[in-house]
Order: structure tokens, then sequence, then C-alpha cells
């Protein structure tokens, strides 16, 4: 497993584009070829919602639609009319269950809970679509709210650093809700990867935005 570490979400974006780019091996996903680093683990030491490597090099119409997957309710076109992040999230399985306010109470309750675990997968209805990131997991450790995902796979060229972004935002809802800071996000990633449609922007991205 390669491990990369970062302060935001946007240093992360960008040192884990350039370990893909300068690691991975050569594949193909969904019959498009892409540059592919597996088994990335993938920490955040500081992550917020508002980051200003994003808000420099990051495609707005991407953060938009990653923004509304996480926050409409209504099916993804994109994804075969698959249910969106918010669904899933907020109304499991449309049965009216919202799993982030779950995780608030089970860890008001018990703040030494390490069970504080929601999924995205919903096995009835998710037959062709399966979701990048499935598992989401939540705990405290003195007052400090980590959060542990995992993803199958992201595609750190188009839309990984707008996954990040409603990570943290989902992270620091769920902090503000239970009054403590937030700490660290973890990603682990089966396939990190880049598509080569997307070489061409992440390497202007990279010449600029030199992060270490």
């Amino acid at each position: 497993m390669t491990t990369i570490a970062a302060n935001t979400i946007g240093e992360a974006w960008l040192n884990v584009a350039r370990t893909i780019l300068s690691d991975g091996d050569r594949s193909t996903y969904d019959g498009l070829r892409i540059h592919e680093l597996l088994m990335v683990n993938l920490i955040v030491a500081s992550p917020h919602p508002s980051d200003e490597i994003i808000e420099r090099y990051a495609d707005f119409d991407r953060l938009a639609w990653m923004h509304a997957n996480f926050t409409d309710h209504t099916v993804v076109p994109e994804l075969g009319d698959a249910d969106s992040y918010a669904t899933r999230l907020y109304d499991y399985g449309r049965t009216g269950l919202d799993q982030v306010h779950w995780v608030v109470e089970r860890l008001r309750a018990d703040p030494t809970c390490r069970s504080a675990t929601i999924t995205t997968f919903q096995p009835l209805s998710d037959t062709s679509y399966i979701p990048c990131i499935s598992l989401l997991d939540f705990f405290l450790v003195n007052d400090e709210l980590r959060l542990v995902v995992y993803a199958h796979s992201i595609d750190f060229g188009a839309k990984g650093y707008a996954n990040l972004v409603e990570l943290a935002s989902i992270q620091h809802e769920v902090g503000k809700e239970l009054v403590v800071d937030v700490g660290s996000l973890t990603m682990i990633v089966k396939s990190a990867h880049i598509y080569d449609g997307e070489l061409a922007y992440m390497t202007s991205v990279l010449e600029r935005g030199a992060v270490t």
C-alpha cells in the first residue's frame, strides 16, 4: 500500500495525482486508458471543504456536479439514473433513514464507539452501478472527529478533488453537531487513477501548483 500524507485536501489531491503519474501503471477502466496506482492510503491532517488549491485549479462545473450528487436527492442521469450520494447518505434505500444523523446520535450516546460506520452501497438496487465511495467510518479521539473512507476507485484527474471537498463537508457537519474539533480524513482507495483524457489538464495543474 502507498501512503500519501498531506495537510489539506488540495495538497492531497496534487500529491496523489503526482504519485499516480510517476509511480502508477498503465491500465484500463471501463475500456478507457488510465494511469493507475493500486491500494493508496491518503491521509489529510486538516481537511476543510474550503480549500485554496482546489478553488484555484479545480474545474468548477465538476465541483458543482459532485456537490449536487451529495446534496440533491434526485437520480443521477450520468450514472444510469442511480441514486445520488445524498439519497444514499440521508435517505438510505429511500426508506427515510438518515445515516449521517444516525452517526451523530451513535457517537453522542457513546463517544468511544468504534462502529459509527455507514455505507452508500444499496445491494438491492445497485445491480449495474457500484458507488465509488462505499464506506464512511467516523470515530472520536480526544474530542476530535476522525473519518476513514473506503473507495473502490477514484478518478483524481476529473473528480477526486470534488469527492474530498464533499467528504470534508460531511465530516465538518458531523463535528458541528457533536461540538467537537475535526481531525484527520483518511481515504483508502483500491484504484487511484487518472484517465488519459485528463493528462494534459493534470500536467498543467501540477506544473502550476507545486505541492510536495
